[in-house]
């Protein structure tokens, strides 16, 4: 049976495609930060899933969870890893207190490379495992080519994940482990219940307040547009099995309208959405 790690698994992306790969017939090792979700999560998903409970930015409790999975693996490779887990902060960057930037780009990216430094070396083959090597799969986003206003601190972790993983993909050539990016647009998932009228009063007295008030209730909207989490973990799936894969694969509810916005001349996307929002210069 065919192991795949994959982070943040309690909700949302990271849950759905525990399931689908489940369902596909791997075993699912599964971080999780609270024991209470261990529980649920093995309940749910049966005797193919194990969980691994740790905070991805913790280097040790997740190089004790590597070591956890290799002695499971029992000298096999490790099929996959999928680095999921992640925050979204939000807020205009001249207001942003600096903590809260710091603990984006903590968990968004340096998580990601305590976590690959920890997984990745289970996924080649050596004089100790054998089998064929697995790949990483790195859950970026569309804000990954195109940055919003009021989420700069999401979008510069997600930037950066998109060049930390061209970089990567080519250092493990050596290894024969291939880093495949996976840039979902809005997804319905439980992330957007999150979205609360009080995270605004921070910025209430910030000349930006009105356009950041366009952007929530956007935001809030999304949830309900957003696309099935369950196609996420199938495109997951198909990035992890399929013989010849891409290096990034992009899945949008609206793709139309994520072309234009990657591929317009970037002077008139800033004015539509200076325009939408209210951030143009009067006069």
């Amino acid at each position: 049976m065919k192991s795949v790690v994959v982070t943040g698994v309690s909700t949302g992306i990271g849950w759905s495609t525990a399931k689908v790969l489940i369902q596909k017939g791997f075993r699912v090792f599964g971080s999780v930060r609270k024991a209470a979700d261990a529980a649920r999560l093995s309940e749910a998903f049966g005797p193919n899933f194990v969980p691994l409970v740790f905070d991805i930015t913790d280097e040790k409790a997740v190089r004790e969870a590597a070591a956890q999975v290799e002695k499971a693996l029992e000298g096999q490779t490790l099929a996959g890893l999928v680095n999921n887990a992640g925050v979204a902060v939000s807020g205009p960057l001249l207001d942003l207190p600096i903590a809260e930037f710091r603990q984006q780009i903590e968990v968004n990216l340096t998580g990601v490379v305590i976590v690959t430094q920890a997984f990745a070396p289970l996924l080649a083959v050596g004089p100790n495992r054998t089998g064929v090597p697995g790949r990483v799969i790195n859950i970026s986003s569309v804000a990954g080519r195109n940055g919003n206003p009021f989420m700069a601190p999401y979008v510069a972790s997600k930037f950066a994940i998109e060049g930390l993983s061209e970089s990567l993909r080519r250092e493990l050539l050596l290894l024969g482990v291939d880093v495949i990016i996976v840039a979902p647009g809005a997804v319905a998932t439980p992330i957007w219940g999150k979205v609360k009228d009080d995270d605004l009063v921070p910025y209430e007295k910030s000349v930006f307040y009105p356009a950041l008030f366009k952007v929530f209730a956007h935001m809030k909207g999304n949830g309900a547009k957003g696309l099935p989490a369950d196609q996420l973990g199938e495109l997951v799936a198909k990035a992890l099995t399929i013989p010849n894969p891409k290096v990034r694969y992009t899945i949008s509810p609206d793709g139309l309208q994520t072309f234009l916005m990657a591929n317009l001349p970037r002077r008139m996307v800033d004015r539509m959405i200076g325009g939408q929002l209210g951030l143009l210069p009067k006069g």
